[in-house]
């Protein structure tokens, strides 16, 4: 696979009928629920889930979304999504991206890409990030551009 950047942690997809629209491809938004599923499952492996988040009262919250929907996939298409997280200031923001491969001969459907910000649940205000979530998702950054 010809991924943007390297060891991106990936999900195996398919679309099913129920995610066709009347253009007969896979419907745009479809896209969008597999990459919070890809980013859900991302941050769960490297060690927090929505049970820590809500423990800590804190999340990373999309402040900004962006999708280029590149070419379209049929019912039953095998594809491979990746995401990596790729920068951070370590403090309150982060950055995710996606990308979508066709399994079949590696072409890229969908890129994706998230700013975050950290927020206190309780409050919805931006937040500093907890040592948790520096601990977790730091090492996991493709290219950390950390403020000093």
């Amino acid at each position: 696979m010809n991924w943007d950047h390297p060891q991106p942690f990936t999900l195996e997809l398919s679309p099913s009928a129920a995610d066709i629209d009347g253009l007969d491809h896979t419907n745009n938004a479809v896209y969008v629920q597999w990459c919070e599923k890809a980013g859900w499952a991302h941050s769960e492996a490297l060690g927090l889930s929505l049970a820590d988040y809500r423990r800590l009262d804190r999340a990373m919250a999309i402040r900004r979304s962006e999708y280029d929907y590149l070419l379209p996939t049929a019912a039953g298409e095998a594809l491979v999504l990746g995401t990596w997280l790729y920068s951070t200031d370590g403090k309150l923001n982060m950055e995710r991206r996606f990308q979508l491969l066709r399994a079949s001969d590696g072409a890229t459907v969908l890129r994706g890409r998230w700013q975050l910000v950290c927020i206190e649940i309780s409050s919805g205000r931006a937040r500093r990030m907890p040592a948790e979530f520096c601990d977790g998702y730091l090492p996991a950054v493709v290219a950390a551009h950390l403020a000093d």
